[in-house]
């Protein structure tokens, strides 16, 4: 049973929705900064699901009170790296600690590399599996447009 038919990366909040629009990204943003989170802007050309720590583009954004400085720092994101994943990142600090609270992907590469299942026999006919990234199979400064 295929899971996952569109072959998308599906990391963080609406990943099985089709892409959202700036209006709805601007509108994710107001309901974070209306809860006081902090918002950044992440990228990376190697989705996968153990790389939690992409790229940080520019620097997390606390005292913002408007959407528009988070979509302006979104749209340098995706002009300078226009071909790697982008993600937005909300932090809530009210615990006392910088926990993140919402966190979804902006922007995809045309072309989705995908991942392979990749089984490997240990001691005593054991079967082990790991998730191997395609992206990876091309050096760091090749995989996407920068």
């Amino acid at each position: 049973m295929m899971t996952n038919p569109t072959g998308r990366i599906t990391q963080g909040q609406f990943s099985f929705l089709p892409d959202l629009t700036d209006a709805e990204i601007a509108l994710q943003i107001e309901y974070g900064l209306a809860r006081n989170y902090a918002w950044s802007v992440e990228y990376t050309d190697d989705p996968h699901p153990r790389n939690t720590y992409w790229e940080m583009y520019g620097m997390p954004m606390f005292d913002l009170k408007d959407a528009a400085g988070v979509i302006t720092e979104l749209q340098a994101c995706r002009s300078t790296f226009p071909e790697h994943y982008i993600r937005l990142v909300a932090f809530d600090s009210t615990r006392g600690i910088e926990s993140v609270a919402m966190s979804f992907i902006v922007n995809r590469p045309k072309q989705e590399p995908g991942f392979g299942l990749v089984r490997m026999e240990a001691r005593s006919r054991e079967i082990r599996y790991t998730v191997h990234s395609y992206a990876t199979d091309r050096p760091e400064n090749e995989r996407g447009g920068r």
